[in-house]
């Protein structure tokens, strides 16, 4: 591209205790289907999380969530593929294009993104084009290259596309997008599980965590559960300042700053 582009806009895992009760929940799971009525449609796909919510305190480096579930035959063929998608709320990102110029570092280019996932993550049982073809890996948005952003450019030089990769390297980088395919783990023919790492970056907001069921290469089945991720205690009542009262919450750095300046240059003195 002949510049460097930027854009505006460590983890700690499940306990053992948690990691049992989702194991429990699992084994809930496949008893209360296997005694289920006769009379009664069992969905051929059901599927759940151990938290409904990633608390981010102080302290936060990230969690772990261990998403679980369950798969019935679907007109008599028993097995299937699940895929997972994991995306954070649709945010408007700044994509700038920077040139060097007698030395000197500028903005030469200028591309904005409407919407796009502020995070986002795929799961599956197999290599995505095993398991379903090109059309249906973009109807649902499945995989990064099947991600549909619209990149308005305001540089003629650049292809839409230079933009788009960038804006997909910056946020594998800061780790809010996948670098590839997470495995499923399946327990059995039916049973499935796979744990799901939010980094201590991760945006606050409700997700969706997009489950599918998919057989002979067809969506036969889907479900969406919501996980909220969300700021709490002290770290919350801050950041909802900083953003809803930025320029008193500015005014107050400022003072804080110049407040410790002073103390210090007090106690320099005295020294």
């Amino acid at each position: 591209m002949g510049g460097v582009l930027s854009h505006s806009p460590s983890s700690a895992g499940l306990c053992p205790q948690l990691r049992a009760q989702g194991l429990v929940r699992i084994v809930l799971l496949c008893v209360a289907m296997a005694w289920a009525l006769p009379a009664r449609a069992v969905e051929p796909l059901v599927a759940d999380l151990s938290s409904h919510l990633v608390a981010i305190t102080t302290g936060f480096a990230g969690t772990d969530v261990l998403l679980f579930g369950a798969i019935e035959e679907v007109d008599g063929k028993s097995g299937g593929d699940v895929v997972v998608v994991v995306r954070g709320p649709a945010k408007p990102e700044t994509l700038r294009r920077k040139a060097r110029t007698s030395g000197i570092w500028i903005n030469s280019g200028t591309g904005k993104v409407d919407s796009a996932p502020s995070f986002y993550r795929v799961a599956a049982t197999r290599p995505l084009e095993d398991i379903a073809p090109t059309v249906i890996l973009d109807r649902h948005q499945i995989g990064l290259d099947h991600l549909d952003i619209d990149i308005a450019v305001k540089d003629g030089d650049v292809d839409k596309a230079d933009y788009r990769q960038a804006l997909l390297r910056l946020k594998q980088k800061s780790g809010l997008y996948g670098t590839g395919v997470q495995e499923i783990g399946m327990l059995s023919q039916r049973l499935f599980r796979t744990d799901m790492h939010f980094p201590a970056n991760v945006p606050v907001g409700t997700y969706m965590v997009e489950v599918y069921l998919v057989v002979d290469r067809q969506v036969v089945s889907a479900q969406t559960t919501p996980l909220v991720v969300s700021k709490i205690g002290v770290g919350a009542d801050v950041y909802d300042f900083a953003h809803h009262q930025a320029a008193a919450y500015g005014i107050i750095a400022i003072l804080l700053a110049a407040g410790a300046g002073w103390l210090a240059a007090v106690a320099f003195k005295k020294g």
